[in-house]
């Protein structure tokens, strides 16, 4: 079977999606869902993130996030995060979402840097909404932070869940311990191919506190995009992947404790290779161990 490289099957989903919703995927399954463990509420698991890529409010910029949204939604997916310190991307994607009532079919996730009221209320009205899904903490630095003032948000229904985050392995520390005492609803760190320190460090003791996972920066930043061009996919994949997007994303959901991967993009071909991350079996211990030596030999 020949592998389709990154941009063979952007090409190829491009063309798909002029065919009209779900005909991208029309015979890959239904897609790849996990609990969220506090609620068994499930979600599905390959979802949006906005960092870098919404954060200018300008036409061209508003009509990818359309389309990108679109993209999401047609494809099973719900889930998009963004946050306040992400310059215009609140205010981009709820004009996006607001005028095409999109609330409920979406899972809308944002990050303040502090627990200001204000920071919370201009959230709320640049994302256009009175509720939002996932209320996180973002950056946690600090051992001593507390999430008691998003608590009190989410017992007014302000949100339905909280949560921390961190990209910062220095900071690691105290993110253990904010999620070890506080045990919020969800944990955002970064997790992917090429730095699996957070499945030591953070994932087991998230499992612990019965936390979902959402996993930021799967491709490393663009280091394993930059680190396989103009290789094609390995034929051992034995078919779970046809992309390397889906190679590097299928190792995280091949870990069980990875509720969902929020891969940012402000390209609909490439949330559409994404989202087929979703559909068809991932790989098995034995193959997550080649894909990480193959990884590390790069």
């Amino acid at each position: 079977m020949t592998r389709m490289t990154r941009r063979e099957f952007v090409t190829l989903a491009a063309g798909a999606l002029m065919l009209g919703p779900g005909r991208a995927q029309a015979d890959a399954g239904a897609p790849i869902t996990r609990a969220i463990p506090g609620t068994g509420e499930r979600l599905p698991a390959v979802g949006l993130g906005t960092a870098h890529v919404f954060d200018t409010d300008a036409a061209s910029t508003r009509r990818a996030a359309t389309q990108v949204v679109r993209t999401l939604i047609e494809g099973g997916g719900r889930l998009i995060d963004t946050a306040s310190a992400y310059g215009d991307a609140e205010r981009v994607l709820g004009d996006v979402i607001a005028p095409a009532n999109l609330y409920g079919r979406t899972f809308i996730a944002t990050k303040l840097e502090t627990s200001s009221a204000a920071e919370l209320k201009r959230s709320l009205a640049r994302l256009r909404t009175h509720r939002l899904d996932l209320l996180q903490l973002h950056n946690v630095r600090d051992t001593r932070q507390s999430l008691a003032p998003f608590r009190t948000w989410k017992a007014q229904g302000l949100c339905r869940y909280v949560g921390i985050t961190s990209t910062y392995h220095g900071d690691f520390p105290a993110l253990a311990a904010v999620l070890g005492r506080e045990r919020p609803d969800f944990v955002q760190v970064d997790y992917s191919l090429d730095d699996r320190r957070a499945a030591q460090h953070i994932l087991p003791l998230a499992a612990e506190v019965k936390a979902g996972v959402l996993t930021a920066l799967p491709f490393g930043r663009g280091r394993l995009f930059r680190a396989v061009r103009g290789r094609a996919v390995p034929d051992w994949v034995g078919g779970f992947a046809g992309s390397w997007a889906q190679f590097f994303l299928k190792y995280l959901l091949s870990d069980e404790r990875v509720t969902a991967v929020i891969p940012g993009t402000s390209s609909p071909a490439h949330m559409a290779d994404n989202l087929a991350a979703m559909h068809g079996r991932l790989p098995d211990p034995e193959q997550r161990q080649r894909m990480e030596a193959f990884v590390d030999s790069l």
